[in-house]
């Protein structure tokens, strides 16, 4: 039988971890690559350097790291997949000094985090996460105070990329005003107005919500003095990455009360599996909705 890879299918190794769809698994399988090591969880690095020895293609999500270590570990990797947004969880020097080349999938959950985005604003308006922590603890708190239609309510976005703009029409047409600050000029979906500035933008806005990549611009863009600047009773949420944002700065203003809630789904330091404890000072605050970074499932 004729086959147009150099290498037998059959010896062609490929590693797949995180539990990345079983879509892959059927594509892979439907052209003939049977040769699959299939994980539905990340790997110790002492694990991981020796599978992949042996793999020609690796397939993850966010939270195996690929180091420098890994990549002189894997001698016949050809090229690794990222079943995600993001590519940060790669060292993207040592695969281009390797010649192995990166694919992500940038539009693959867009509209995942879009809604999760939505559903958490609507709920902290609400007061809805807070109510809930306390009925588990047996409190009825049967009240109106602290509770809003996100109608009418003005959103900030930042980073108006190809989820921040996604979330900017579908909040639009839920009746909110929506705002947007990125680094560079960009188009306007509807009417959302784009603001000159980070400052503008918190000092403007009821929610503000971040969607930009993880880079030396972007870390610790949120702390103690960008808290400060938002509206008192405000609500932030954090669905892009986890070092964007100061914990403690936000532990802060939610001690002050000056915002009315948050909701995060991405940390500094998140557990390795879904065994190991969580553990964030976020903990503490019921009315902040924390997610173990599923925004894009």
């Amino acid at each position: 039988m004729s086959q147009n890879t150099s290498l037998e299918k059959s010896k062609i190794k490929i590693l797949l971890l995180e539990g990345v769809h079983q879509s892959a698994l059927d594509t892979l399988n439907a052209h003939g690559y049977t040769n699959i090591e299939y994980l539905t969880g990340s790997l110790p690095e002492a694990d991981l350097l020796e599978r992949v020895k042996d793999a020609h293609f690796i397939g993850i999500r966010s939270r195996t790291q690929l180091t420098e270590e890994v990549f002189a570990a894997a001698e016949k990797l050809v090229a690794v997949g990222c079943f995600c947004i993001g590519t940060n969880q790669v060292n993207l020097a040592a695969a281009t000094m390797r010649g192995v080349a990166v694919f992500n999938a940038p539009f693959s959950n867009t509209r995942s985090v879009a809604e999760l985005v939505i559903a958490e604003a609507i709920l902290l308006l609400r007061g809805v996460a807070e109510k809930n922590a306390k009925a588990h603890r047996g409190e009825w708190q049967k009240t109106a105070k602290n509770s809003y239609e996100i109608r009418g309510k003005k959103l900030g976005i930042v980073g108006y990329g190809s989820i921040g703009s996604q979330l900017s029409v579908i909040s639009e047409s839920l009746g909110m005003d929506v705002y947007f600050y990125d680094v560079v000029t960009k188009l306007p979906l509807g009417n959302a107005t784009q603001l000159g500035s980070m400052k503008e933008l918190l000092n403007t806005c009821d929610i503000v919500s971040l969607h930009v990549p993880e880079t030396p611009a972007t870390k610790d863009m949120m702390g103690e003095a960008q808290f400060a600047e938002m509206k008192q009773g405000s609500i932030f949420i954090n669905a892009a990455r986890g070092t964007v944002v100061v914990i403690d700065a936000l532990c802060k203003a939610l001690s002050e009360q000056r915002l009315l809630g948050a909701a995060v789904d991405v940390f500094p330091v998140e557990p390795r599996t879904n065994d190991d404890e969580f553990i964030s000072p976020l903990r503490e605050f019921d009315n902040v909705i924390l997610t173990p970074h599923v925004g894009g499932s």
